[in-house]
Parts: C-alpha cells; structure tokens; sequence
C-alpha cells in the first residue's frame, strides 16, 4: 500500500508533499528546481512506493486553466509514460498559495522566512494532498 505524492508544478520551482503510509496527514517533502524534478523523482519513487501522483490543477477564478496549463499537461504526460503503473492525477489548486502564505504568517515565522518562494511552494503541495485526501474521505462516505 503506497503513499501519495503530490507536486506543486511551477516552471522555476515544484513543491513536493507526500502523505503517510495511512494516507491521513501531508506532509512537506521538499522543494526541488523544475529542471531537476524527473531526476528527483525517478529517485524518490525508486526507492518509495507510491499510489498515485497528484499534480496541481492551474484554475482561475473564471474555472478556465491558467497559463501555467501550457507546462503541466505535457509534464503530466511524460509521468505517464516513465510510470506507466502509477496513476495521475490533477487536483484543482486554486488559492493553494494564498493559503500556504497566510500559514507562514500564522506560524509566526519571520518575514525573511515568509519571502522564501520555496517554502511557498512546498506548503502549497502539502495543501493540494490534504486537500485531495480529504475529497476522498468524503466520496467514501
């Protein structure tokens, strides 16, 4: 029974959560330069066992994709062809950074801390998994 792994896909920067093994509670990763991400990943899940893949859906307000859209769905793609036996999913992320820097703030953390733009992104796939984890929770009910 594997995890799930859920990536904040930015063109610079992707934010890395990954859930327990109970799939309850999200957790921060890392951070990791969007170049490097397939690197980082074949690593990760040569070594971990993973369920399924959660990749932030780029909305705006209006429901259409956002142009960061451009990026992800031929990244997506790519996932699904290298990991052909691990599903993917995309998760709406609408307002995951917003969230992720009112958490920073209410973490007390200093204001240099609250620039970081990787942390951003790391609290923000910890956002999308709990919040993915939790629509589950609530189909299956």
């Amino acid at each position: 029974m594997g995890r799930f792994l859920a990536l904040d896909y930015g063109t610079k920067r992707t934010g890395i959560a990954v859930s327990d093994a109970l799939k309850i509670i999200a957790n921060g990763l890392t951070t990791v330069p969007t170049h490097t991400l397939l690197d980082y990943l074949k690593t990760y899940l040569g070594r971990e066992d993973v369920e399924c893949i959660i990749v932030g859906l780029p909305k705006q307000m209006n429901n259409e994709y956002s142009g960061n859209m451009k990026h992800i769905q031929p990244f997506v793609r790519k996932l699904e062809f290298l990991y052909p036996g691990i599903p993917v999913e995309m998760y709406d992320e609408r307002f995951t950074s917003v969230m992720a820097q009112k958490t920073i703030i209410d973490a007390g953390l200093k204001k240099k801390d609250r620039r970081n733009k990787a942390l951003v992104d790391e609290i923000s796939a910890v956002i999308i998994l709990q919040s993915y984890m939790e629509s589950l929770r609530l189909q299956n009910k």
